[in-house]
């Protein structure tokens, strides 16, 4: 059974979008609202509970960015849990975390409705709902637009409630702080470890936003570096102001007060603001919870569509919900998360929706940790994250502990919701997914390895999305292609031959013999040699003890003769063979780079340019990233007139920028340090896109 047609989501969420939605996703309702609820159970001790749930989230955090990298799809820990542990605990995961972000939701938008209903005289549901339908148009125009209006009110939130905590933590610091810790902080922990411990769990759904931003990895640039490092800075921002903005809350309006208040922030804001006119003060910290709730609920749901989009996708759910709209967005997904959002709103009351959120989450973060520890052991060459989590297996090992300790200590309600959770998704995969779907996780990987199954399904699908990722700045892919032997064949070659020739030229400088090269290549095979799609045959093997990688390129002006053996692709005449070797030690990089060579080849124009080039240095020119090198040609009354006649270790280049090749008399030439430049000469120059815009700005002009 194949799967549904799907088209990929735009990627257009940059690393500051990253940070606004992790960031937004918390700054609302976890410490606007939660606050008073958390300080009924814990006491002054509720500053330690929300210190301690922001460091219990970084197993979760560091697994969700490594899983992230490897496998940016919508979807988040759906897919990750799908692909790593099979569909019945994608499933599980999938259900369990859209609706721990539909919950999360719910949350911020009681919260937004409660610190309106301070101004005006209206129903705190209704506004809540009112606003739900408000996200959801906003959600269905583009996760881009969406985002810029998180801009605006991160920033803008994150600016009031600095502002708050500061004022906050000066006023403490007049007062003396050993004063205000007796009358304030004295008992701190009044309800014991117990009740700290299921504080806690309580306040743990303050932090899962921070990972909201996993579900929409697809629609990520550069998600190796832009997922964990936005991850990372919403937390090292959000957990102080958490603490020390919870610290002057208790400092300011003691537990009685602060206990069971819906709008702290607010209530503290009246006593510390005193110094401005009108309750000005508080008017503007209603307006920035308010932004912040909304931040929240749009991100909320931002996220939360995006489950329901990957499961129709594998046939989880119906496929309807997998159809993207005139915008591009998933907009069945998006109004039927909203739909469940309103019945939350509607049904449960705020205690609940809360921990009934963290419930939920916890137990997804503890299966993600799960994933990871899979994944590795599963040794998947084509699981290749760009962020890998530190101290594994330790992190994750804590990972999966620990939420399970969280969930037992909130009571019997968390418990049994998450019992009844797992259970529904169980029943709902085995009376309608299964039949939809033929797939396995990586699980089997594992069991592989003690003598069992396997899916082969997930390499492939892995290796596709190493396609579409391409090869990473620091991979020497460039430096390969300009180094690489080529061979230009005007007849028709037969195969074998051209094993062998492309297997002799890389032995010259390969510590390997041309018998294990070519026996790699599949000299002698009988079957399938090498994959061929778009006229182009890719061969590869890694061998041991190789430094680096080498490539050889064969132009084919008049097919090859295949000798009985079919080249993967059907009739199609191959009229490019590359033949790529590494070593063992970075099975990653080998794939990343063929995937690569594979991405450039799939162009529309790539073999009419092939077949087109005049020389090696052309033929190179066609493979290479078009934003990682640049061509100039040497010529007098030119920009370029100061290099003739220089030396190159005498010319001054941007780090990291390098000519690796020059094109004199019809011929290729390899640069060395004592090569002078000559008029006429063409210089193929590799490097990285800021050091390349110097050079085309100081050689080219505009």
């Amino acid at each position: 059974m194949t799967a549904p047609e799907t088209k990929s989501l735009k990627k257009q969420l940059k690393l500051l979008d990253v940070y606004v939605i992790s960031t937004g996703a918390m700054f609302s309702s976890g410490f606007l609202l939660l606050p008073g609820l958390a300080a009924a159970q814990a006491g002054p001790a509720v500053v330690l509970a929300y210190l301690l749930a922001g460091l219990l989230i970084l197993p979760a955090m560091l697994s969700q960015a490594e899983l992230s990298t490897a496998m940016p799809r919508a979807g988040g820990s759906y897919y990750f849990l799908d692909r790593t542990m099979g569909p019945l605990v994608g499933t599980i995961g999938g259900m369990g975390t859209w609706l721990a972000l539909m919950l999360k939701s719910s949350f911020a938008l009681i919260g937004m409705g409660a610190y309106i209903a301070i101004y005006l005289d209206v129903p705190i549901i209704p506004i809540a709902i009112s606003f739900s339908v408000v996200f959801a148009l906003l959600n269905i125009f583009g996760a881009k637009e969406s985002t810029r209006v998180l801009r605006v009110l991160v920033v803008t939130v994150l600016g009031v409630i600095i502002f708050f905590v500061v004022h906050g933590v000066v006023d403490a610091l007049l007062q003396g702080l050993p004063l205000l810790h007796r009358t304030r902080f004295t008992p701190f922990m009044p309800t014991g470890v117990d009740g700290l411990l299921a504080t806690v769990g309580l306040v743990f759904v303050s932090f899962i936003g921070l990972t909201n931003v996993a579900s929409l990895a697809e629609e990520v640039t550069e998600p190796d570096r832009n997922i964990p490092l936005g991850m990372m800075l919403a937390l090292a921002t959000v957990i102080p102001i958490y603490v020390l903005g919870v610290y002057v809350l208790v400092a300011v309006l003691g537990i009685e007060t602060l206990s069971g208040s819906l709008t702290p922030v607010a209530d503290a804001a009246a006593v510390m603001f005193t110094w401005i006119p009108h309750q000005l003060g508080v008017a503007i910290v209603v307006a920035a919870a308010i932004g912040a709730f909304a931040s929240m609920s749009n991100a909320g749901i931002l996220a939360a569509s995006r489950y329901p989009l990957a499961m129709a996708r594998d046939r989880i759910v119906p496929e309807k919900l997998a159809h993207l709209g005139r915008f591009h967005t998933p907009t069945r997904a998006i109004l039927l998360t909203v739909g469940v959002v309103i019945l939350l709103i509607v049904t449960l009351d705020v205690l609940a929706v809360a921990k009934l959120a963290s419930a939920t989450q916890l137990l997804m973060f503890a299966l993600l940790n799960v994933a990871v520890i899979v994944m590795r052991e599963s040794q998947i060459e084509a699981y290749d994250p760009g962020f890998r989590s530190p101290l594994y297996p330790w992190v994750q090992l804590a990972g999966m502990i620990i939420p399970f300790v969280l969930i037992a200590e909130m009571g019997w309600l968390p418990v049994l919701f998450t019992i009844a959770l797992a259970i529904l998704s169980i029943a709902w995969y085995k009376y309608y997914a299964q039949a939809h779907i033929e797939r396995d996780g990586a699980i089997y990987h594992v069991f592989e390895r003690l003598g069992r199954r396997r899916f082969g399904g997930l390499d492939q699908e892995l290796r596709e999305i190493m396609k579409e990722k391409g090869a990473r700045a620091e991979d020497p892919f460039d430096e390969v292609v300009t180094d690489a032997d080529v061979i230009d064949l005007d007849q028709t070659a037969d195969l074998d031959d051209v094993i062998a020739r492309a297997a002799s030229l890389l032995q010259r400088r390969l510590p390997t013999s041309q018998e294990k090269l070519a026996e790699g290549f599949g000299l002698g095979d009988h079957g399938l040699v090498a994959p061929l799609a778009h006229g182009v045959a890719l061969f590869h093997t890694r061998l041991p003890n190789l430094p680096a990688s080498a490539l050889a390129l064969v132009r084919l002006k008049q097919g090859i003769r295949s000798g009985g053996r079919t080249l993967g692709g059907g009739e199609a005449q191959a009229r490019a063979a590359f033949f790529l070797v590494s070593g063992e030690a970075d099975p990653g990089m080998h794939l990343r780079i063929l995937s690569q060579l594979a991405v450039r080849t799939e162009d529309s124009d790539f073999l009419k340019q092939w077949e087109e080039a005049e020389h090696e240095q052309d033929l190179k020119e066609v493979l290479l990233r078009d934003d990682r090198f640049l061509r100039l040609v040497l010529e007098k009354d030119t920009k370029t007139e100061p290099l003739i006649g220089r030396a190159l270790k005498d010319i001054s280049m941007p780090e990291g920028s390098l000519i690796a090749l020059i094109h004199r008399y019809g011929k290729t030439i390899v640069p060395r340090g004592r090569t002078r430049l000559e008029i006429g000469d063409r210089l193929t120059i590799i490097g990285d896109p800021d050091g390349l815009d110097i050079l085309r700005k100081e050689y080219m002009g505009d």
